[in-house]
């Protein structure tokens, strides 16, 4: 018997603990690894929970961020980034094309190897904060959240994208507030205020280009006069929130991740350049900080595991449960640095791989290398359980954790 709509699974699903997905999410994959549930918007989607199917949806051109009318789209939230659909239906493959085409050298694995030593520096100022507050108050615990997983990667898409010095708060808070959830019209509030801000420094480069994103934006416009200033906020809305939101969260979960099991964090500090490459992949597959999935529509009606999603349905991939499927990762709840291949999908898959991988993947070694190497005793001063967590946000995550470590 097909269940009526309100006895659907209803998104968020509680969890336990932040360092594991939600158990239905597991339950779902094992059951339908593409399942019917209500977002929290209260509109019907696509959850796909299972490896092979989330990596084939990933890839297929048949699914977008763009819906065929966008005025009765399903959504999931009220966020103003990915709560809805996003970009014009029928030029969506040719601005994601020409928005590859212009980010790509910017973000390539070259250019990031090139700013190792640049976000390495962001880094140790970070850490020096750190070292600071415990100085202050030398025993009281030190929030590592606010002294360097949120700050960090702020400033360093900050100053890849070319946000003076002066306006890198403003720009990390705009961030923060477009991506909340049920907040009364403030992150569309946030997002309008962000277009408007991007306008004006999109003006300041066009007087003065530097070597950055914005200026490199800048100059296409000149080639392009159908990429307007709106089109350029909105990409770069969409690089802040994945260059900072999702790495932040990387980065705490990540770390509790090693100092939850002391073994892990023994095993490390043996040898950290030789686990680095292994412990960063694996934090990819194993944080879990958000309990919603990737918004996607349907451009065409789709076949797969076993269900027909039609022509404008939402569809939400959840990496965070493909990346424990067991028919893809050998004791998927393991944390396992060796683990060889790990095919994860933390970075998306196909066409829209995230094109700022190898960012993500410069910041996570940089942090874990250097944490570890200054405070070699860091371990968390309380309960990973009694973590506040931040529910109001797209993308989940913890709003502080308390760390200390022998002076």
């Amino acid at each position: 018997m097909t269940a009526k709509p309100t006895e659907l699974p209803q998104l968020p699903f509680s969890r336990s603990t932040m360092l594991d997905p939600a158990p239905a999410f597991g339950e779902l994959r094992q059951r339908a690894p593409v399942a019917r549930v209500r977002t929290p918007a209260g509109d019907l989607a696509w959850l796909v929970t299972g490896y092979e199917q989330a990596r084939t949806l990933f890839a297929d051109p048949q699914l977008g961020r763009s819906h065929p009318d966008a005025a009765t789209a399903p959504t999931l939230s009220d966020t103003a980034i990915m709560g809805g659909p996003d970009g014009d239906y029928d030029t969506e493959h040719a601005d994601h094309a020409r928005m590859r085409a212009l980010l790509r050298p910017a973000f390539s694995a070259k250019r990031m190897r090139a700013l190792d030593d640049r976000v390495a520096e962001l880094v140790g100022q970070c850490l020096d904060e750190m070292a600071a507050a415990r100085g202050r108050a030398p025993h009281q615990p030190v929030d590592l959240h606010a002294h360097l997983s949120f700050p960090l990667p702020a400033l360093v898409i900050s100053e890849l994208l070319g946000v003076p010095v002066t306006d890198r708060e403003y720009f990390r808070d705009l961030s923060h507030r477009a991506s909340r959830m049920n907040s009364s019209g403030d992150a569309a509030t946030a997002m309008a205020d962000f277009h408007a801000y991007m306008g004006r420094l999109a003006a300041a480069k066009r007087v003065h280009p530097a070597q950055d994103v914005l200026s490199d934006l800048v100059r296409a416009q000149a080639d392009d006069p159908s990429f307007t200033d709106e089109k350029l906020a909105g990409l770069a809305a969409g690089l802040l929130f994945a260059g900072h939101e999702t790495t932040v969260n990387r980065i705490d979960l990540g770390v509790l991740l090693l100092l939850a099991n002391p073994a892990r964090q023994v095993a490390f500090l043996a040898d950290p350049a030789g686990q680095i490459t292994g412990i960063v992949e694996e934090i990819l597959r194993m944080a879990a900080p958000a309990d919603l999935g990737v918004l996607r529509y349907a451009h065409a009606d789709i076949e797969i595991g076993g269900v027909l999603i039609r022509q404008g349905d939402a569809v939400l991939l959840a990496p965070s449960a493909a990346n424990r499927d067991p028919a893809m990762f050998a004791d998927p709840d393991v944390f396992d640095p060796s683990r060889a291949p790990n095919n994860h999908l933390a970075f998306g898959h196909g066409a829209h791989f995230c094109i700022g991988a190898s960012l993500a993947r410069t910041e996570l070694r940089a942090v874990f290398t250097a944490l570890f190497s200054r405070f070699p005793t860091v371990q968390l001063a309380a309960r990973v359980h009694d973590l506040p967590v931040r529910s109001d946000h797209l993308t989940g995550g913890i709003t502080e954790l308390p760390v200390t470590w022998a002076s």
